[in-house]
């Protein structure tokens, strides 16, 4: 399989979980302290959105890359 096919199916599987959820949420520790036997710690949850616009452009690479013929 073709490099150019690989980056296509990536691409259309990313825009296509894009449109679906639409982000992600993730968390990840700011602050923690230990002060003797007493452990401290934050937790930040932080979501980051997937633009429309990015999942419908790569929904359209994706194809494109797939579908058009590549250098012989």
């Amino acid at each position: 399989m073709k490099a150019t096919r690989i980056a296509g199916i990536v691409l259309l599987v990313a825009g296509a979980l894009g449109l679906a959820y639409g982000g992600f949420t993730y968390t990840k520790d700011t602050h923690s302290t230990k002060l003797g036997p007493i452990e401290l710690s934050v937790k930040d949850k932080e979501t980051i959105t997937v633009p429309l616009w990015l999942s419908i452009a790569g929904l359209i690479s994706g194809g494109l890359l797939i579908l058009l013929p590549g250098k012989r």
